[in-house]
Parts: structure tokens; C-alpha cells; sequence
């Protein structure tokens, strides 16, 4: 999920809903039938656009639900009731883990996150693409801190269910982002400034302190490295 990528919430809002909502019926199902452990890569867009900051488990968010970024932040949040619902009712093992933005190698130049937007940007000489004026926050993992912390929650085989932030603490704003990326790329960045899409989070900041208590993580890389 990335300011810079409005267009992804719209191309196939349907699509989006079945995936996290028929998709999540059915692998529970197989679950309870093979009385298997299941995990759910959920999302830091339940939290919507935070009134807290950094967002922690309890906090139940502030989400639109009928805006343009619905059908994912909506999915993401129904999927999350199954599997509790799953849980409750049939005692099937889970794990809700909420991701918050990650990077890393091999992500596709055209995906529209902001992180591959800006890097692609920037080599080939275009302008940084900022939705709003840039001062909206994100906390970028990268993603082998993000696999490590989905490992350790799936080794509890639902002892410990979730939901549990995974991401990285460090803050920063998206004109921050764009900087730091034009200092590592050795490129003079130029800036094209477009409307804020609806409904697009001011705040990113995970509070990881239960994923440090239940599953003795954090992340490790910074993002100047991972970059």
C-alpha cells in the first residue's frame, strides 16, 4: 500500500474483496478440515488514517468504508474477523500478522509502490511523483525483516494469534523518502506534485513492542541500507 499508487486500490475493486474475503473462507475451511495452522498477511491499512501515532493492535483505526481505498482496507479488516471467527468457533490455529510497507530486491518496476516509483524515477531521469505536498509519513520494512517476522509468528502454530504489527519503526515522510533515494541514486531528483488521493493515510508508524514481547523481533535493517 503506497501513497504514490492510488490507481491500485480501483483497477479491480471487486477482485479485491473476493481475494480477502471468499479466498480467506476457503483456505480456513481447508484449514479446519486438515486441523492446520494458518496465518493471514493482513495489512497496516486497518488502521485507515490513524487518529494515533505509532499504531498499536488495540487501536481499531479510522477507516471509510465506502471510499476508494475500501475495498482493500475493508477486505483486509473482514478477513481479519474470520479468521477470528475461525478461531472462536472451530479452534483453528492462527496467526494475523498486519504488514506494514516493505521493499526490497526483485520488486516489479510497474507495481506503483512508492519505494520502485522512485528509484525507477529517478534512474531514468523523471520526476518523483509526490501525491499531496509530501509530509504524509510511511515506515518502510525491508522485506527480509519482514519474512523473519512472519516466520517467527507461524513457529507459534497459534499459541500466540495476533494480531501483531510487522514493520519497521522508522519513520519518514514521503519528501524525506524522495531525498534520501535521490542522495543513494546520485541523482538530482526534480518533483511533480499531484492531488492526494482520497482517504490516503497522513500517519505510518507501527508500535512493535508485542511482536518484541511474543516473538523476540524486530527489524534490523535500516532503511538507508535496505535501500
Amino acid at each position: 500500500a503506497s501513497p504514490a499508487s492510488p490507481v491500485a486500490y480501483q483497477s479491480d475493486p471487486v477482485q479485491t474483496i473476493k481475494t480477502n474475503v471468499v479466498g480467506s473462507v476457503n483456505l480456513l475451511g481447508l484449514a479446519k478440515r486438515l486441523d492446520i495452522p494458518i496465518l493471514q498477511a493482513s495489512t497496516s491499512e486497518v488502521y485507515g488514517d490513524p487518529k494515533v501515532s505509532p499504531q498499536i493492535e488495540s487501536y481499531w483505526g479510522n477507516v471509510n468504508p465506502i471510499g476508494i481505498r475500501s475495498c482493500y482496507d475493508e477486505g483486509k479488516r473482514a478477513a481479519e474477523t474470520l479468521f477470528f471467527d475461525y478461531k472462536r468457533q472451530h479452534g483453528t490455529k492462527i496467526g494475523v500478522a498486519r504488514i506494514f510497507n516493505t521493499y526490497g530486491p526483485y520488486m516489479s518496476v510497474g507495481d506503483g509502490r512508492v519505494v520502485s516509483n522512485f528509484i525507477v524515477q529517478a534512474l531514468s531521469g523523471d520526476p518523483l511523483t509526490i501525491y499531496g505536498d509530501g509530509s504524509q509519513t510511511r515506515s518502510f520494512c525491508y522485506v527480509d525483516d519482514t519474512v523473519d517476522g512472519l516466520f517467527q509468528l507461524w513457529k507459534k502454530q497459534g499459541s500466540f494469534s495476533g494480531p501483531v504489527n510487522i514493520g519497521n519503526p522508522q519513520e519518514i515522510t514521503i519528501l524525506e523518502l524522495a531525498e534520501t533515494i535521490g542522495k543513494l541514486t546520485g541523482v538530482k531528483v526534480k518533483l511533480e506534485h499531484k492531488e492526494l488521493p482520497e482517504n490516503d493515510p497522513t500517519k505510518r508508524k507501527p508500535d512493535i513492542s508485542l511482536a518484541e514481547r511474543e516473538l523476540e523481533w524486530q527489524p534490523r535493517i535500516a532503511l538507508e541500507e535496505g535501500l
